[in-house]
């Protein structure tokens, strides 16, 4: 029994204790062993889905994505979301968020454009939020086209996903690049520091552990976690003014690697003047909603952060 066993959930812990080890440090064998473990996915009627390439960063390939919309969408424009999936920077695809973005599209009705963008080791920082850059511009600039509200665009994404949609944020802020109108970083992966309590609390195998994390840090950013070098760019819980950014959501459970540094956040961002609100599930482990979707709290999670997004992209979260 580790230490963290006794404080999951307990409509959670039937699949807690089923859950095998994933191991990292193999990145081709944890890339496959997150495709085995995928959910196929059924195609929703109500939702177009395209696959596509947009233009990637100077210099890179292009970028593959897949987008979702109503079929039967209105005729004046509608809001957008960037969606970034997770996998600690190293695995993972944007077809693996197929099920979410189509609930995003049904429940919101925004465009959702889910990225594939480029994954270290082989491609390390600033490679993949570089992608989702250049994404977020051409979803503005071809917004017309789209039938999209340049003014309404969101980004969100989830563990990895969370930590590139606060990057996302900080660098469109600071480049003076498109507006972003609500960020929805969800149990975001924000600091290669490693030095919160819940960061030496969870290092069970059967969720995202210390040892993962520090392994999946070292591979992002090419060298050593953890010294003054690194950018705030790739670890947003660096960043030292957090102003200027837009209205933000997030969520994260009790007995994640992410929960200290996820509070710190939104603490420094309500400090700053971000609009920002925080639920914090007691008993969820990393992911949990997606690992045992049918369970009431993760139903009751999902919702919570589908009705923040869907307050975001239509100006009432605040």
């Amino acid at each position: 029994m580790t230490m963290i066993d006794d404080r999951v959930h307990r409509e959670l812990r039937s699949v807690w204790d089923a859950i095998p080890p994933l191991a990292i440090d193999d990145v081709p064998n944890a890339r496959e062993q997150s495709r085995v473990m995928a959910v196929p996915v059924a195609h929703d009627p109500a939702i177009v889905w395209a696959g596509t390439l947009v233009p990637g960063p100077p210099g890179a390939p292009p970028i593959s994505v897949r987008t979702f919309v109503l079929n039967a969408r209105p005729a004046r424009p509608i809001p957008a979301l960037v969606w970034i999936h997770g996998g600690g920077y190293i695995f993972g695809r944007a077809e693996d968020s197929d099920a979410l973005a189509q609930l995003f599209a049904r429940e919101t009705g925004a465009y959702v454009i889910s990225v594939d963008y480029r994954l270290a080791p082989e491609d390390p920082f600033p490679c993949g939020l570089e992608d989702c850059y250049a994404v977020l511009t051409w979803l503005a600039g071809e917004s017309r086209g789209l039938g999209v509200d340049p003014g309404r665009i969101a980004v969100g994404g989830a563990s990895a996903g969370g930590g590139l949609a606060a990057a996302l944020a900080l660098l469109a802020r600071d480049r003076g690049g498109p507006a972003i109108a609500f960020q929805m970083p969800l149990y975001p992966m924000l600091d290669d520091r490693n030095l919160t309590p819940a960061s030496r609390e969870v290092t069970d195998d059967r969720t995202w552990s210390r040892a993962k994390n520090l392994s999946a840090w070292r591979h992002y950013l090419g060298h050593e976690p953890g010294g003054e070098e690194v950018s705030f760019y790739a670890a947003p819980a660096r960043a030292r003014d957090l102003s200027g950014l837009p209205p933000a959501y997030t969520m994260v459970g009790t007995v994640d690697l992410f929960r200290d540094e996820t509070l710190d956040y939104v603490c420094r961002l309500s400090q700053a003047g971000v609009a920002v609100e925080c639920h914090v599930v007691p008993g969820g482990f990393h992911g949990f909603e997606h690992l045992v979707p049918d369970a009431e709290v993760s139903r009751r999670a999902q919702r919570e952060y589908v009705n923040a997004l869907a307050r975001g992209l239509y100006g009432q979260f605040i």
